[in-house]
C-alpha cells in the first residue's frame, strides 16, 4: 500500500516538480488537488493516464484517505486552506512563507500582512532536516523553508557553531537565484525582455528571507547583510558567503567542521579546499554543495552554497520531509 498525499498548487514551479519527484517515489501516490487559484491554465496536453484529480476540499481528504497535503500555494492561500486540511485530519507540508517564522509581529514585519493564522505559526516546525530532524515526524504542520536560506543556513550555522566565524566583522551573503525561484505568476519584472542578458539585485535590506537565516543560525540582524538577486536562468541557487575566520583557521579546518557536522547528511556534499560548487553541480538533485576558500594571511574566508531552488530548496525537501513524516527512508526518491 502506497501512502497517499495531496498537492494543492501542482501547476507552479514547485508544485510540478513535486508532482515529477512523487512519480518515482516508491511508497508514495501523489493526487492532484485543484483549488480555485489553479484554474485557467491548462495546457491544453491530453493525458491519457496521470495522477487523480480531487477537490482541495476536507471531504475529498477524508474520502481519499490522504494522510498529508504539500500546498504549492501563496502564503494568504497557505493560511486558509492549512486549518481546514488539519482538522479533516491529514497533516500538511507548506512551501511557503506563511508558518516559517513564529510570531505575527515577525510575519507582519518581513512580509508586510497581517498573520491570519497566529495558533498555526507557532505551532509549525521548521522543515530544515539538517537541523530540526527530531521535531519533523511528529509534526502536524512542517514549514519547508525557503530557498536562500536553506543555502544560507546549511553553509553558516555548522561554523557559527564551532565558533569559527569572527561575528563582531558581520558576514556578507551575495545571492543569486534563477528566475523559477519568484514563481510562475506572470510579472514585467520576470518576463523575458526583461529577465534575459540582464542581472539584478532586489529587496535589497529588507529580504523576507533574512529572518529565516536569523532564526536558525541564531545571529543577530545588524551581524549579517544579505543581498538578493535575479539569474537569467530558469533554476539554481549559488550563495557566495564572506566572513572572517576566528583563530588563524585554515580552510582545511573549515572543511573539517563541515565535515563532523554532516557526516550522516546524505544530500550535503564537500568540495576540497580551494575548489568550489557551480550550478550544473546541483541543478534537478537535492544536495546542498560547499566549498571553502580561505587566505590564512588575513583570515578572509569565502563559502560557497549551491542548492537547486526548485528541489533542495523546495519540491525536494518537502519530500525529504514528507520521509521523516510517513517513517521512509529520508532519500527515498531523492537519490
Amino acid at each position: 500500500m502506497k501512502h497517499r498525499v495531496g498537492i494543492v498548487g501542482f501547476r507552479g514551479y514547485s508544485g510540478a516538480e513535486l508532482v515529477a519527484l512523487l512519480d518515482r517515489h516508491r511508497h508514495a501516490e501523489a493526487l492532484l488537488m485543484e483549488h480555485r487559484g489553479d484554474a485557467g491554465h491548462e495546457s491544453g496536453l491530453r493525458r491519457p493516464k496521470g495522477p487523480k484529480q480531487v477537490p482541495a476540499t476536507a471531504e475529498a481528504v477524508r474520502a481519499e484517505k490522504i494522510e498529508i497535503v504539500f500546498l504549492g500555494t501563496p502564503a494568504e492561500v497557505s493560511m486558509e486552506l492549512a486549518p481546514v486540511m488539519l482538522d479533516a485530519g491529514t497533516r500538511v507540508i507548506d512551501l511557503s512563507g506563511a508558518f516559517r517564522l513564529r510570531t505575527p509581529e515577525n510575519y507582519t514585519r518581513w512580509y508586510r500582512e497581517s498573520h491570519t493564522q497566529p495558533a498555526l505559526l507557532a505551532e509549525a516546525v521548521y522543515g530544515l532536516p539538517e537541523f530540526c530532524r527530531e521535531r519533523i515526524p511528529g509534526a502536524r504542520l512542517v514549514a519547508n523553508p525557503g530557498c536562500y536560506p536553506t543555502a544560507a543556513n546549511l553553509a553558516i550555522r555548522p561554523l557559527l557553531e564551532a565558533v569559527a566565524i569572527d561575528r563582531a566583522a558581520g558576514i556578507v551573503c551575495d545571492a543569486k537565484s534563477g528566475v523559477s525561484g519568484a514563481g510562475r505568476k506572470a510579472t514585467l519584472k520576470n518576463s523575458f525582455c526583461e529577465v534575459t542578458e540582464n542581472f539584478a539585485a532586489y529587496s535589497i535590506l529588507n529580504h523576507r528571507h533574512v529572518p529565516e537565516v536569523l532564526m536558525v543560525s541564531g545571529l543577530e540582524e545588524r551581524e549579517f547583510s544579505f543581498t538578493a538577486q535575479l539569474l537569467p536562468l530558469d533554476r539554481g541557487i549559488l550563495e557566495t558567503i564572506y566572513f572572517h575566520a576566528t583563530n588563524g583557521a585554515t580552510a582545511e579546518d573549515l572543511l573539517g567542521i563541515y565535515a563532523k557536522r554532516y557526516a550522516n547528511e546524505p544530500f550535503i556534499r564537500l568540495y576540497k579546499a580551494g575548489h568550489v560548487p557551480d550550478l550544473r553541480a546541483v541543478q534537478r538533485t537535492n544536495f546542498c554543495d560547499i566549498g571553502v576558500t580561505l587566505d590564512p594571511a588575513t583570515g578572509r574566508a569565502v563559502v560557497v552554497s549551491a542548492i537547486d531552488n526548485l528541489t533542495k530548496g523546495a519540491a525536494g525537501q518537502a519530500v525529504q520531509n514528507m520521509n521523516l513524516m510517513l517513517g521512509l527512508a529520508e532519500t527515498e526518491g531523492l537519490l
